[in-house]
């Protein structure tokens, strides 16, 4: 995309992004009507600890990344807190029974949010200024 301007680039690519938004949200919809209440799989343990060595991967990335400062630390971090997001919101949602329901809220609260808002703050501290629009330059 070297030869393309920059500025085309994010114009066509803004459209792009909210048409696949609007389809999502419709997907959605189509899902809660489609999807069962109760759903049970061979492979609940494959999942996550699949997601487990994800989440640990990009955790251990925004650490060396950090350390090493490293151009790349900062979406590591991003990427690290939004799977911390999305494990206190599924550890959560799917628990089962009171004890279950107990330990993943817990775990959400203690654990993975502020773990995830720290992240989101290394993301954020990390992120490059954002440089000033010269006169004439596209707002994208």
């Amino acid at each position: 995309m070297a030869d393309i301007p920059e500025s085309l680039t994010y114009s066509r690519l803004a459209p792009f992004l909210w048409i696949a938004a609007a389809v999502l949200v419709f997907w959605t919809l189509a899902l809660a009507y489609r999807l069962p209440a109760r759903h049970t799989t061979d492979h609940w343990d494959v999942a996550w600890v699949g997601f487990d060595i994800a989440l640990a991967a990009a955790l251990a990335a925004t650490g060396w990344g950090i350390l090493r400062r490293a151009r790349w630390a900062t979406p590591a971090a991003a990427i690290a807190a939004t799977l911390l997001l999305c494990d206190a919101w599924f550890d959560t949602v799917l628990a089962n029974g009171r004890d279950e329901q107990v330990e993943a809220l817990l775990e959400a609260l203690l654990v993975e949010v502020p773990l995830a808002l720290l992240c989101l703050w290394l993301a954020i501290r990390r992120s490059p200024a954002p440089r000033r629009r010269e006169e004439g330059d596209h707002p994208c």
